[in-house]
């Protein structure tokens, strides 16, 4: 038989456009000859619908498209979609079966994931019964997302006579996603000795990008299709006993997968909020280098504009370096001088600050400046301001609030700087946007003389390791020093990153790419007199 999986880039609580996109998928599936097609996890309203689930009006909506669906799909087609299930049970994260022109089936998810960016027990009731159904003279099950990351529902479904599995899904992307996956899954073969179809979303919703990569894998445990990632589309798959013949897609290596992970965040945060382009502040320097070429390769070159906002400090290959990278993009490009600005605002401060000699907070005003500059672009143009900083410098607080902070959408939030430099490279590789001076040159916020970040921060390749070991897995300050690190080093930067938690909670969203972001993986009280062992 041959069964299509949808690799779809829904929008949540678009309920009627999902809705329009999945019956023009059913239908051209149905054409192709396929008798099953398999939607990914919540596509009637998209994923994560977060508490708008908890509203009647809501769950009402997405009830009436599944019948909708139903009625409407060829009735000859066993069609698979997610919806949130209210009933007299409770609410639940379900998979309803739709042929005939009728719900012949609805499946319940079992596992709840309530870890990481995820929250599901806060919303959804557990299910608790197997869902097995024929098609094609094949037998079945479902199970959903979470269901295969724990033991049992698998079996469950096993042992209601299931000869296949079929898992829905809405699974984010983070470094190196796949293997999980693979893992997992051959988990639950091993388990049950059943094949499995795992059909994934794909797409940037907030701080999510999820990278579709769906695939099949055998009875013997191997992956016997693969799927593209980052690309929407209908694939199908011609099965037989427990084999299965399908795409056999590479997938891309961990920068080129970043990579289009960015851009793709960056065109469905702009493209589904309604932005008509971004504007974003070119300084010269890496990090709104590298953003600008996502930007532009996001959303097309015509739809941004970079603005240079000179200052004293400003280096003068600082501009000829801007003015060389907007001319390889071909991106709309201006240069505003924020020297009158800034005397304006010292002016009127003079009298506040009699007797204070100059510190960080004329620094400040200068970056503060250029965001309110942005953000008067945005408003007036409707556009998105893309922010720059990385995950260096959100960890240890080296931004000013109101200032680099300021604007809709962190596209680097998650990155670290020394991947920002690898990006730069790999971007390179593509066709050379990105002038080699700035990727050579040492990074410097530019806010006073002569000034290096290393002045502030220790070397990047040092901060991030301590910082990954800190914030993403959670080492104690005698773990990270006794991987070799300096005591005093680790010290210090472990400081920076508690004290900046203020900030953090007021920086954009960005897409998340790695197991644990600033956001909504790592949620840290701002107010805490807790400390690890510093002494």
């Amino acid at each position: 038989m041959k069964l299509g999986v949808a690799q779809l880039n829904l929008v949540v609580g678009d309920i009627a456009g999902n809705t329009a996109r999945l019956l023009a998928a059913a239908r051209d599936a149905h054409a192709a000859g396929a008798a099953l097609l398999l939607t990914p996890e919540m596509s009637v309203c998209g994923y994560p619908a977060e508490d708008l689930v908890l509203r009647r009006d809501f769950t009402a909506a997405c009830d009436a498209a599944v019948r909708q669906l139903a009625a409407e799909a060829p009735a000859e087609l066993a069609l698979v979609v997610g919806l949130p299930e209210r009933s007299e049970d409770g609410l639940f994260n379900a998979a309803a079966l739709l042929r005939g022109g009728r719900i012949e089936a609805v499946y319940r998810k079992r596992h709840l994931p309530n870890h990481s960016v995820f929250d599901e027990q806060r919303v959804f009731d557990s299910g608790d019964a197997p869902c097995v159904f024929d098609c094609g003279g094949v037998r079945f099950g479902l199970n959903i997302c979470g269901d295969i990351w724990e033991p049992g529902p698998a079996t469950r479904a096993m042992e209601a006579g299931a000869d296949w599995l079929l898992v829905p899904n809405a699974s984010p992307y983070h470094l190196n996603k796949e293997r999980d996956r693979y893992a997992v899954a051959r988990s639950r073969q091993v388990e049950t000795g059943l094949p499995i179809v795992y059909a994934n979303l794909v797409g940037g919703q907030d701080e999510l990008v999820f990278d579709g990569a769906s695939f099949v894998l055998d009875a013997e445990g191997e992956i016997a299709a693969q799927c593209p990632a980052w690309e929407e589309g209908l694939f199908y798959f011609d099965i037989e006993g427990g084999r299965c013949a399908g795409p056999r897609a590479t997938l891309p290596g961990e920068d080129a997968a970043v990579y289009d992970a960015l851009v793709l965040a960056v065109r469905d945060y702009v493209g589904k909020n309604g932005f008509n382009g971004v504007h974003l502040g070119l300084s010269g320097g890496i990090d709104s280098a590298l953003t600008l070429a996502i930007a532009a390769d996001a959303i097309g070159p015509e739809r941004v504009h970079a603005v240079m906002m000179p200052s004293d400090y400003t280096a003068s290959i600082s501009v000829e370096d801007s003015r060389d990278m907007v001319k390889r993009l071909g991106v709309k490009y201006s240069e505003i001088a924020i020297r009158p600005i800034y005397d304006a605002f010292v002016g009127q401060l003079a009298g506040e600050f009699a007797g204070r000699a100059a510190d960080t907070t004329e620094e400040n005003l200068q970056a503060r400046t250029r965001g309110t500059l942005l953000m008067a672009l945005s408003n007036k143009f409707g556009t998105l301001v893309l922010t720059t900083g990385n995950k260096s410098e959100m960890g240890t607080g080296y931004a000013t609030l109101y200032g680099d902070m300021a604007g809709g959408f962190a596209v680097l939030k998650d990155v670290a700087k020394t991947r920002v430099y690898r990006l730069a490279n790999h971007r390179n590789g593509r066709s050379a946007v990105i002038p080699q001076r700035i990727i050579d040159r040492p990074p410097s916020a530019e806010l006073r003389p002569d000034q290096k970040d290393q002045d502030s921060l220790p070397p990047y390749d040092v901060l991030d390791a301590i910082m990954a070991a800190y914030v993403e897995r959670d080492l104690s300050v005698a773990d990270i020093v006794a991987a070799g690190h300096d005591a005093a080093t680790v010290k210090k930067v472990i400081r920076m990153v508690d004290l900046a938690e203020y900030k953090r909670r007021q920086a954009p969203p960005g897409p998340r790419i790695t197991p644990r972001n600033f956001g909504k993986d790592r949620r840290y009280p701002i107010t805490s007199k807790y400390r690890p062992d510093l002494a």
